[in-house]
């Protein structure tokens, strides 16, 4: 008998993965949201002038297409979160495989890269409290531990061209698969020391010419963050970004050494990676205060210098453009590796977020925007 149970049990759990997507969509069938403790005001997709008959079959098509292993689709606009929808698919916590997820409204998400957005803002807000004078200042003179490492050339790198990508230093990262060891991210992650590999590296063009991904120049912001406040860029962000958003459960994850990975370490329920996209959208105004300047917002989201393709780069945010009904509209988005997006749309006073598991696939850059395109985008009614 025991053994005739222990099989059946085996049997509703095979069966139970097998329909894991349609698990997971015990959901509205169009993705309504339910209003949550997280003050987030919801509405329907008609009531912001949305057409559901386009947005809907998104649901059907992202349920049944699994090689999509997309995790999660969320639409805000006029400040209304108003669909949002949750699927089942495999995952990884920062490259370790963690198998079949049935995610939901309360499950945490990788941000990977999407985590130097956020380290681009607390930058700001440092900026305009004084901590750190000048986003113009040499990057070395934040860091006098490394001053065998200096060179005339090295010295006029400054944070800008930090925030930029384009402090010139040698680094292979968006040319190097992430699974190779010669990739220079994994490289600075496996060293005993990650800011002095950033900084080691020979300078290959002038300071400000040329974009050039690159993670370590997000470390170095958060290692200047932590030199000029004091505190932990996680403790950072607590009390200045995420106690103002109501943003509490949040994991961080850290190097060996104790610090908190600026550039990739973020972990959120998708909810608040739309808060942070909202706060964006309202060029960093949240419930009538301030929490990022105005200025900063409107710097980091205006194209700085030409990127990859046909993208720009502003201060850590990807910028790119859409057609809607033949219109141009330009959009912002914190981009991280797998799929990871948030859009923010200011003309059409729009934000969309992914989530998704695409970390080795070729498909991780087409999914998002055609999301986005596709579906969010072409249902817009109404300006």
């Amino acid at each position: 008998m025991n053994s005739r149970v222990e099989t059946f049990k085996v049997l509703v759990l095979a069966v139970a993965l097998a329909l894991s997507p349609r698990i997971a969509m015990a959901q509205d069938a169009c993705g309504t949201p339910s209003a949550g403790n997280d003050h987030w005001p919801v509405a329907t997709i008609e009531s912001v002038g949305l057409s559901a008959a386009t947005l809907c079959p998104m649901v059907k098509w992202l349920s049944e297409w699994r090689e999509g292993n997309v995790h999660s689709v969320l639409v805000v606009r006029h400040g209304k979160l108003v669909f949002e929808h949750y699927f089942a698919g495999l995952d990884e916590h920062m490259g370790n495989q963690v198998g079949e997820v049935a995610f939901g409204p309360e499950t945490r998400h990788d941000a990977r890269s999407m985590t130097k957005s956020v380290t681009d803002l607390l930058v700001g807000i440092a900026v305009d409290r004084g901590w750190i004078k000048s986003v113009d200042a040499s990057v070395f003179s934040f860091f006098p531990q490394y001053a065998d490492l200096r060179t005339p050339e090295k010295d006029r790198i400054t944070l800008r061209h930090l925030l930029t990508m384009s402090s010139g230093l040698e680094w292979h990262e968006f040319d190097t698969p992430y699974t190779s060891d010669s990739n220079s991210e994994n490289r600075m992650d496996s060293a005993k020391d990650p800011y002095r590999y950033a900084l080691e590296q020979p300078v290959v063009a002038p300071p400000g010419r040329l974009w050039n991904y690159n993670s370590g120049s997000t470390e170095l912001l958060g290692a200047i963050l932590r030199k000029a406040t004091g505190k932990p860029l996680d403790q950072l962000a607590r009390s200045l970004l995420f106690e103002p958003l109501g943003i509490t459960d949040v994991e961080w994850y850290k190097y060996a050494q104790g610090n908190p990975s600026a550039a990739a370490g973020l972990r959120l329920r998708p909810r608040d990676f739309a808060k942070i996209g909202q706060l964006v959208l309202q060029r960093g105004a949240w419930n009538g205060k301030q929490v990022v300047p105005a200025g900063w917002i409107d710097a980091s989201t205006t194209p700085q210098i030409n990127s990859f393709l046909v993208f720009f780069y502003g201060y850590q945010f990807w910028l790119g453009r859409s057609l809607v009904d033949k219109h141009v509209v330009d959009w912002a988005a914190a981009w991280g590796l797998g799929g990871q997006r948030v859009f923010v749309v200011p003309d059409l006073d729009l934000v969309v977020v992914v989530t998704a598991g695409l970390y080795e696939s070729d498909m991780q850059a087409q999914v998002p925007i055609k999301i986005l395109n596709q579906y969010v985008l072409s249902a817009i009614q109404t300006p």
